[in-house]
């Protein structure tokens, strides 16, 4: 990562990109196929190099290539002997494709028989460095990934490596890969990372509202009939005191009545910078006539799917960390290290939450059943709601039932939000779709538990503890104390 973002060049800016072919050990560049000459200023690019001067840098497309030739030659598993598929697969662009949800959502998509295309910056690589982080799981690179899936099933997933805030890339990848839907997983997703300091926070805003300003061109300029599919959140609704509608709220004000976006009460800087998002989609969901769904997701946990299981190489990126890590998943690594859960407060907090397999089942819906030209929708995307003690009672019998000594501390909550609170979220317009839930059972978190236990080594005790506050947010970069 750091030798794409630093390398130099003085080729001519391409304007009919397309995926390379050849072998990586064929490449003369660090990563393969053709290399295009930027000089924007995104802001990925001024997070990396904070308080230097603006360098040139490349940006490069390229797909992984095979593992074999034997791997060339296999047919699409079950495409071809399929009577069900329509006549042109849909190719489907999965924009943050590298990521916990992306990656998992890529496969699933190209195991259903979508022409799939990750567009990724990597970023989400680099912060781990930056912030001396890991995955509980060891994830292969993004090359490796694609050349594997494409070993075991056939199927070609095309890689485009760039920054989408660079809007001249994008729009190069847009022509070269023509899509019918985007997935936008492409956004910093985490509340603690954008409360860190200024300058993380004033990137999350930049990265996320530009990047997804600059999807909403593409699609005008380039794919007008291009469905948008956008990852947003939960966390845009806050905790009112009333019940959680989807995406819209009917009201009576002075006899007076209407049916209106739902009021929006962010928690951070990453939850305000979806809030924005989500209304500049829907004023251009208005003005030209793009077909949108808003996922707004609740907490994920999980790794498996069934994709990821296939092969070691395809496994998911597992966050513990109090950064990036969720609370599900933190608790189960907590009990699986012996560290005790950590509960924030009184842990009354309560969300929505969902299994990884199900984020990929409510995209494929989505995207099977788009929104019509013009039409902003918003679905509530998750399954059951707990509070965080809820979940710290459940990993702690789990726990228990396997022989693991779990306990349960309180810590100061380095949030702020209500601890106690009335919390009622409407979730209907999936499973109307179609949408079967995985609920969370014993066994759900048995599986949980025993991945982490298996992958415990890797813990490093020093990054469960929270680290980010949102009261002491720092004004200059810091890297996060170990």
């Amino acid at each position: 990562m750091a030798h794409l973002l630093s390398t130099s060049c003085s080729l001519k800016p391409s304007t009919n990109i397309k995926p390379c072919s050849k072998p990586l050990n064929q490449c003369t560049a660090a990563y393969p196929t053709f290399v295009t000459l930027k000089t924007s200023g995104s802001p990925l690019k001024r997070l990396v190099s904070q308080g230097k001067r603006t360098q040139r840098h490349c940006t490069v497309y390229a797909t992984a290539a095979p593992i074999s030739q034997e791997a060339q030659t296999k047919p699409n598993s079950g495409f071809q002997n399929s009577t069900t598929e329509p006549s042109k697969q849909k190719r489907v662009m999965v924009i943050g494709g590298d990521g916990y949800c992306g990656w998992a959502t890529a496969l699933h998509l190209s195991n259903k028989n979508y022409e799939v295309a990750i567009v990724d910056n990597m970023v989400r690589r680099l912060f781990d460095h930056q912030l001396g982080l890991d995955s509980l799981t060891p994830i292969s690179s993004i090359h490796t990934r694609i050349r594997r899936w494409k070993s075991l099933t056939g199927k070609t997933i095309e890689l485009y490596i760039g920054d989408i805030c660079d809007f001249e890339f994008l729009s190069e990848t847009f022509n070269s890969f023509e899509p019918d839907a985007v997935v936008h997983f492409g956004e910093q997703r985490s509340a603690p990372y954008s409360m860190i300091d200024r300058s993380r926070a004033v990137f999350t805003q930049k990265n996320n509202v530009i990047g997804t300003l600059n999807v909403l061109f593409a699609i005008k300029e380039f794919r007008e009939g291009c469905h948008l599919v956008k990852l947003g959140t939960m966390g845009e609704y806050g905790t009112p005191n009333i019940d959680i509608e989807e995406g819209y709220i009917t009201i009576t004000h002075n006899g007076r009545t209407d049916t209106l976006p739902y009021p929006k009460q962010a928690s951070s800087f990453y939850h305000l910078s979806k809030v924005h998002d989500s209304t500049n989609i829907a004023f251009t969901c208005k003005a030209w006539g793009i077909g949108a769904t808003d996922l707004n997701q609740g907490v994920v946990y999980g790794v498996k799917t069934d994709e990821t299981e296939m092969h070691e190489e395809l496994c998911n990126r597992f966050d513990y960390d109090g950064v990036f890590g969720t609370a599900l998943n933190r608790f189960c690594v907590q009990a699986a290290v012996g560290h005790p859960l950590t509960v924030y407060g009184k842990g009354g907090q309560t969300r929505g939450y969902l299994d990884i397999r199900d984020t990929v089942q409510c995209v494929e819906l989505a995207i099977a059943n788009p929104a019509q030209p013009g039409e902003f929708r918003v679905f509530n995307q998750f399954t059951e709601q707990f509070s965080v003690n809820q979940l710290a009672a459940l990993v702690t019998k789990a726990g228990r039932n396997l022989g693991l000594d779990v306990q349960t501390i309180s810590v100061p909550n380095p949030r702020v939000e209500a601890e106690e609170h009335y919390y009622n979220a409407k979730h209907t317009k999936l499973i109307e779709l179609g949408l079967k839930p995985h609920l969370l059972s014993d066994s759900l978190l048995d599986s949980v538990l025993n991945f982490s236990i298996k992958y415990k080594d890797r813990v490093d005790k020093k990054q469960i503890m929270p680290s980010v506050s949102w009261r002491k947010i720092g004004v200059k970069p810091k890297t996060v104390s170990a």
